[in-house]
């Protein structure tokens, strides 16, 4: 499979571990020569960045995969000689990792690309804005390092890159982030969700403030009322800048013209279509069979215990959604959410069948290991959160841009801090408790969800599932919800501690001494 990355990325991968073997291929954005400066180096330069963040974060590998395979979620089954990819998917739901996994070693590499692409940029005399929005996305690959690995490697602005990295960890490097952030936030712009903006520097400030206590311990996390209470502030910031309302459809948030039409979007990458994106196609690519359109791999699905958590009438389940560069669908078939049953060509409402000619029908059952040759290509219920390009999807390209913050994210985290011990406040049309936040969403037309009568910390877990599922937030909420180390279908029955946190990759250790493995590898 082809990864896209910048230039800039793709030299800090380098520089990182010299003997990691990279599959990457230039695009985008060059690095300035040393000496040059000024407003079109430092724009080239602030355009390679945020080409850096495609590579890490878009998507079915990399950071979706460590935040969404090792869960509840997401299963990637080996179907008999397909998917086995020398084990490393059934390591990640199975918890048996280690140091020299391709995606853990992947991910960290590449969120140090943005990280290194970042800092380069400053050295180039950028504007203030300019300077914000670099500076914000490094902090925001800087967060994702903690979470994922609790150590940050950086170097300054200038330091030579035969410098070790030094290392920041736990609570140290998110207190870096957060002032980072700060430092920033009024320089940035208020929109686009495209760009680095003010809404995102609030929204990353909720979620450092709502993890604090887990980078602190994450096997037993504590929750101060000062940190809920600076989660419930940052909401209101947002909730009252009037920038953000639910969609008209939950799926728009997703869809190919989500650039305009995704009015809950808060923080996106901006992709394309024929032109240049990442590879959010993947994240339909990977699930869709040969012979469907958009045709595909035939391979991950979602698992019938997460599948169960959603009501019959629930949008997020599934829909028949028209929309723009969408299939023309003359029979009304459900064509995203999760695809259970009898499939359907899109555009001739023929059905379709297997490679052997049996009606394909996903079922609920599923397993790891598929080794039943007669059923092996029709198990497993298949999520289709981003609808799927049809236009530009033969072109490797599409025009889904992805998303990493959305406003009912924005009131979830607010509930639960209240839950957590915050004091509730009101702000928009949201109402101030718990219950109330949780019910604004899924009463909402776009969701048809139906109102809960109550809500505690157990069904607010449940409900961020069924709003952000596959939008790599999962791994961290069981963690915080300390869910993680439970039993996952298909998966373990309990996990070590060791796997709260991911293994620095061997290449790593070996060429930067500052960097400890984390116990337990």
């Amino acid at each position: 499979m082809k990864k896209v990355l910048s230039a800039a990325a793709l030299l800090a991968a380098l520089q990182l571990a010299t003997s990691c073997e990279i599959k990457e291929e230039f695009q985008g954005a060059t690095l300035a020569q040393p000496g040059t400066s000024g407003a079109s180096s430092a724009a080239s330069l602030l355009d390679g960045v945020y080409s850096s963040m495609r590579s890490p974060f878009q998507g079915a590998t990399q950071v979706f995969a460590l935040s969404e395979v090792t869960t509840d979620e997401r299963l990637m089954p080996t179907r008999g000689g397909d998917w086995d990819d020398n084990g490393k998917w059934r390591q990640l739901h199975l918890h048996n990792w280690d140091a020299n996994h391709q995606e853990i070693r992947d991910a960290f590499n590449n969120l140090n690309g943005v990280v290194f692409a970042a800092t380069d940029l400053l050295r180039y005399n950028p504007s203030a804005q300019q300077q914000a929005e670099a500076r914000f996305l490094r902090a925001w690959a800087m967060y994702w390092i903690l979470d994922l690995y609790d150590q940050v490697p950086y170097r300054e602005p200038g330091e030579q890159v035969t410098q070790l990295a030094r290392v920041r960890k736990g609570t140290e490097a998110l207190d870096y982030v957060i002032s980072e952030v700060n430092a920033v936030l009024t320089n940035l712009p208020d929109a686009p969700a495209y760009r680095a903006n003010k809404d995102a520097a609030r929204g990353l400030l909720m979620k450092c403030y709502l993890n604090r206590g887990v980078y602190a311990n994450r096997a037993a996390p504590t929750f101060a009322a000062a940190d809920m209470n600076q989660v419930i502030s940052l909401a209101d910031q947002i909730i009252n800048t009037g920038r953000y309302r639910f969609a008209t459809n939950y799926f728009d948030n997703f869809a190919p013209d989500n650039t305009n039409i995704g009015t809950e979007n808060i923080f996106t990458e901006l992709n394309v279509g024929g032109v240049s994106s990442g590879a959010q196609f993947d994240l339909w690519r990977f699930i869709s069979h040969y012979n469907m359109l958009p045709s595909g791999y035939n391979g991950p699905t979602a698992l019938s215990d997460f599948y169960d958590k959603f009501g019959a009438n629930d949008i997020r389940r599934g829909t028949v959604y028209t929309y723009a560069n969408g299939p023309t669908n003359p029979g009304k078939r459900q064509n995203v959410g999760f695809l259970i049953g009898q499939q359907y060509n899109l555009n001739t409402d023929a059905p379709l069948t297997d490679r052997s000619g049996a009606p394909l029908a996903f079922t609920r059952e599923v397993r790891i290991i598929e080794t039943d040759a007669r059923t092996l290509e029709r198990t497993g219920i298949r999520p289709m959160k981003y609808p799927p390009d049809f236009t530009n999807n033969s072109a490797g390209t599409t025009d889904n841009d992805m998303v990493h913050l959305r406003l009912p994210d924005v009131l979830l985290m607010k509930a639960e801090a209240i839950l957590r011990g915050g004091t509730g406040t009101t702000a928009g049309a949201y109402g101030a408790t718990p219950l109330a936040l949780v019910n604004s969403i899924r009463t909402h037309p776009s969701r048809n969800a139906g109102a809960l009568a109550s809500v505690d910390l157990t069904t607010l877990y449940d409900e961020r599932g069924r709003e952000l599922y596959l939008e790599q937030w999962r791994r961290q909420d069981m963690v915080r919800f300390g869910t993680f180390l439970g039993p996952i279908q298909e998966g373990p029955t309990s996990s070590s501690p060791t796997y709260l946190i991911f293994p620095i990759p061997n290449q790593q250790l070996a060429v930067n001494t500052n960097l400890t493995q984390n116990p337990g590898y």
